[in-house]
């Protein structure tokens, strides 16, 4: 069940719809050269101020129709535009150091330190506030931001245009601007529609699965910013249970009884998405996570417990590397063990047949590997770390004052968790007396915490 590309074309309707133009200048998809040339100086005018704003608003909305007929290659050479012809002028930045150098010796620097900040901001950031202030401005810029990551790789020079974007995008999305909404079965289609394309750990695979995701004993809360109404930012899924989850089935099984949730225990979030590629590296994850806790302490006063069910994307791919050179006597002895127990000393092999996840079913195979697998997985989730824990998910709880509480075997059945982790699962617990203090033992100090059954795992 896939909704993403028709929520794309009703996007790109959007857009045209908000920014119809007389269609005079209708560009090569690929950008030619003449066509370059006509954008940069309409670029020109709008920061010059020709015409006034409303001219600028209506050259704002024509590049914007212009991006939107462009391919990817037109994509690309109009943020190469933007990268370098619009950066800042270097002799301009010279000249107001020399000023607030000058004024700072008379005693007078304010007005020099003001021309030293507007020379360091590049003039393509006005052209990105125009689009700001257009009829769906705000998407268009996170879409833009998505399709420029997207190239970042073969251009790496753009990524100093995608630093530009993102400090914006920091500053249009500060936490203070969103808002937090519960989503339910009574919530619009078209919104229940974007659940499902923007589902991005445990794929909804029916309505009858979504609806059951809603149900009284789940909730789902996201955050949505004003400029963006009809569009969830990140939304994270809920499970209210007694004691801890351990296997993602069971826990979305259609036909398993409903709890009360009025007793249940424990919040399990089984689920958190980023819904916007635009957005990468704008912290939204942690905010929402504190204010989905404040909203269901109040609803729910009798939960005592707030944890994770998470997967760990990163270990089968640090396995792989692991068993072709191990980094030292520890991990080799644990991947002799694992060796030992499937049978197979290629490590290849076996990372292929871990993956592909047949062995479950024979037990005694699955009982032999499963001692070496929780002991590998312990070990990758407290030592791989450089600076910060490799495994991104855990990264995220653990910036935001979790503790690894438990590896539960065999958590995750799906074809994708067999691939990403061998079927394991984790346990992230929030104790919110803790929470500060683990966030700085971990953004300041590299600790990791773990319950003590964890640890001795490792």
């Amino acid at each position: 069940m896939n909704a993403t590309v028709s929520l794309i074309d009703r996007t790109l309707r959007r857009f045209r719809n908000a920014w119809r133009s007389d269609g005079s200048w209708q560009p090569d998809p690929d950008l030619s050269d003449d066509d370059r040339a006509h954008l940069e100086t309409e670029i020109r005018a709008i920061l010059e101020g020709s015409g006034g704003a409303v001219a600028a608003r209506s050259r704002a909305a024509a590049i914007g129709q212009v991006y939107l007929a462009l391919n990817e290659t037109g994509r690309q050479r109009f943020f190469q535009l933007l990268n370098e012809g619009f950066d800042v002028d270097d002799s301009r930045v010279e000249e107001a150091i020399e000023g607030w150098r000058y004024a700072s010796a008379a005693g007078d620097a304010v007005s020099a330190r003001r021309r030293l900040r507007a020379a360091l901001t590049p003039p393509r950031r006005e052209l990105l506030r125009h689009f700001n202030s257009l009829e769906q401005g705000v998407k268009f810029l996170v879409d833009m931001r998505a399709d420029l990551r997207r190239l970042l790789k073969e251009d790496p020079a753009l990524r100093v245009l995608d630093d530009d974007l993102k400090e914006l995008l920091h500053a249009w999305f500060d936490v203070g601007f969103l808002k937090l909404r519960r989503i339910d079965w009574s919530s619009p289609a078209a919104l229940l529609e974007k659940l499902v394309a923007y589902e991005a750990v445990h794929e909804i695979r029916s309505w009858s699965d979504l609806k059951n995701r809603l149900d009284s004993d789940r909730r789902c809360y996201a955050f949505f910013h004003p400029s963006m109404r009809d569009e969830p930012l990140i939304f994270v899924e809920v499970a209210l249970v007694d004691g801890l989850a351990s296997n993602v089935q069971e826990l979305l099984d259609e036909t398993a009884p409903a709890l009360d949730p009025e007793e249940a225990d424990t919040a399990i979030f089984y689920s958190i998405s980023n819904c916007q590629k635009g957005l990468v590296g704008v912290s939204l994850g942690e905010f929402l996570i504190k204010r989905v806790v404040a909203a269901l302490r109040a609803d729910f006063p009798g939960l005592r417990h707030y944890a994770t069910l998470s997967p760990i994307p990163g270990f089968m791919n640090w396995l792989r590397r692991s068993l072709q050179e191990a980094e030292d006597e520890k991990l080799t002895a644990l991947l002799d063990d694992l060796r030992t127990a499937a049978g197979q000393e290629d490590g290849e092999g076996l990372v292929k047949m871990l993956s592909r996840g047949g062995w479950v079913k024979d037990e005694p195979l699955a009982e032999a590997l499963k001692p070496p697998l929780m002991r590998l997985c312990a070990y990758y989730l407290l030592s791989m770390k450089n600076g910060r824990a490799i495994d991104p998910v855990a990264h995220f709880h653990l910036s935001n004052g979790a503790r690894i509480e438990r590896i539960n075997w065999l958590g995750d059945r799906s074809a994708r968790g067999m691939r990403q982790s061998a079927g394991m699962m984790v346990n992230y617990r929030y104790e919110l007396k803790s929470i500060d203090r683990r966030y700085n033992d971990y953004t300041l100090k590299g600790r990791i915490a773990a319950a003590a059954a964890v640890s001795r795992l490792a």
